[in-house]
């Protein structure tokens, strides 16, 4: 009797587990691992715009000190930069700020005013032509241009996978899985102001 039991056990196991692979399969083609996944990948994406704007805020010293040695140079262009960069320092960014309106709206908005008080430092640089000869100016200043570059790509990619994470959320099958088991994942919130104010200024040197 006991025999028979462990001789069948292999039969019974046998349909079991093609039950098991059959649902996982089903599962999968049906896209229940679809939200956790974007939302991983928009996550990644996030931390790559943190990391070129923080690359961004690494520099703004050295590039104060270098200008700081110019004669005459502007002092309100100067301290508008110190001050944007100290205010990006400043602000506290939640764990939950790519579901938080308010707290992604402020770190948006810091940094945009960051970017622009750069760009009117760079523009101001071309009355000295000194400081531009500076090769440590020189390099300063080509490194933000491909960090401004850096931060609007990763900006771009991140968009796109708030994009594909908040419609996976809205649309069949996604729907359907998010009300049954990621009912707690929320829309991301994605930048809202023009990319191109990212972008490199272009300081025309002579």
């Amino acid at each position: 009797m006991i025999g028979t039991a462990f001789a069948n056990a292999p039969q019974r196991r046998g349909p079991v587990l093609a039950l098991i692979g059959a649902l996982t399969l089903f599962l999968t083609g049906c896209g229940v691992n679809t939200i956790p996944t974007l939302d991983e990948q928009a996550k990644a994406a996030w931390s790559q715009v943190l990391n070129q704007y923080q690359r961004r805020a690494d520099l703004i010293p050295n590039l104060v000190e270098t200008v700081k040695g110019a004669a005459d140079f502007e002092r309100e262009t100067l301290e508008a930069v110190i001050q944007a960069r100290s205010k990006v320092a400043q602000t506290q960014v939640p764990a939950n700020i790519l579901t938080n309106e308010d707290a992604f709206k402020t770190f948006e908005q810091n940094q945009a005013a960051l970017g622009s008080a750069l760009s009117r430092l760079l523009v101001v640089v071309e009355r000295y032509p000194d400081l531009k000869a500076n090769q440590n100016f020189l390099a300063l200043q080509s490194q933000l241009e491909g960090t401004e570059n850096r931060i609007a790509v990763a900006r771009r990619d991140y968009i796109e996978a708030v994009r594909l994470y908040n419609t996976e959320l809205r649309t069949f099958p996604g729907r359907i899985w998010h009300w049954i088991l990621y009912s707690d994942s929320q829309p991301m919130q994605t930048f809202t102001i023009a990319e191109e104010a990212t972008q490199a200024p272009r300081v025309q040197f002579r």
